[in-house]
């Protein structure tokens, strides 16, 4: 998988702190897993089984960590590879992984409330966590067209991540199709669901904190009157606010003397130009 927009990332080997933690932290635990550990011991004692979650309450988060096999393995950090440096930058590093911990709990919670009602299959690895960061790039950046091996043209990422979203729905949605294929699509459509109702809810707040443009503030520069008008006898004049740019003013006075004469300004257009000159005197 490659990128042919070049502007999303600096570089394609670039990554960001908590994307580097994440996958040495998923190697590490693999690497564990077949050395010091067995591999059955890590999926029996750091896996999620809905049946005995609430007895190993850890496992809603150490799922995420280990993998059934090296392939697994490669997929989902493969996945975080490429979709999370970019993430966690328009983010920023603590939002990014709280928003990748939530992810990977929306798989377990799922799991768990449906499995009150059916039966669901232990299940471990990252893939709910990376499916929802990779839905946060196509929210950032659904334009955004990727290569990915064979197909020899690029694609939407957006419409990717809508064929990941798509492959998992369908075998929920037609149990009658009996697929066993081993993956857990209930931790991946949890994790989906999850991401999609923070990114929304992100913006939903942050149209609401975004401040309002106030309303300008009506403000009178000078007082205008009719050419030849009188201003005495209509009482007393309240004094003119000053303008927000003395320039401006200057500059429209001037043409308005240019165009009609001296005698075309007001009392308070006088005032105006006088205070301007002791001003400049002054200086």
């Amino acid at each position: 998988m490659t990128w042919s927009d070049s502007t999303t990332r600096s570089s394609p080997f670039h990554l960001t702190p908590w994307v580097r933690r994440l996958l040495v932290a998923n190697a590490v635990v693999y690497l564990l897993g077949i050395t010091v550990f067995t591999e059955q011991w890590m999926l029996t004692t750091l896996g999620f089984a809905p049946d005995a979650a609430l007895a190993r309450p850890w496992t809603f988060v150490t799922y995420m960590f280990v993998h059934a096999g090296f392939l697994h393995l490669a997929f989902n950090m493969l996945m975080l590879f490429f979709f999370g440096p970019p993430v966690e930058e328009k983010m920023g590093g603590s939002a990014f992984i709280r928003f990748y911990l939530l992810c990977g709990l929306g798989g377990p919670i799922l799991a768990f409330g449906i499995s009150l009602f059916a039966h669901v299959a232990p299940f471990v690895g990252a893939s709910a966590a990376v499916f929802g960061v990779a839905l946060a790039f196509a929210m950032y950046w659904p334009n955004t067209q990727v290569f990915i091996f064979p197909f020899p043209f690029p694609i939407p990422v957006r419409y990717l991540v809508a064929g990941l979203v798509a492959l998992d729905v369908i075998p929920l949605a037609l149990p009658m199709l009996h697929l066993e294929d081993g993956i857990a699509h209930l931790a991946h459509l949890g994790g989906l669901l999850f991401a999609f109702a923070y990114l929304r809810g992100e913006r939903v707040i942050g149209r609401a904190a975004r401040p309002k443009a106030a309303a300008p503030k009506a403000r009178v520069l000078v007082h205008h009157t009719v050419s030849g008008e009188h201003e005495a006898g209509n009482g007393p004049t309240k004094p003119s606010e000053p303008p927000d740019d003395p320039s401006k003013e200057v500059d429209r006075v001037l043409d308005k003397i240019s165009r009609s004469g001296l005698e075309s300004l007001t009392a308070a257009e006088r005032r105006f130009l006088d205070e301007m000159s002791r001003q400049l005197r002054g200086h």
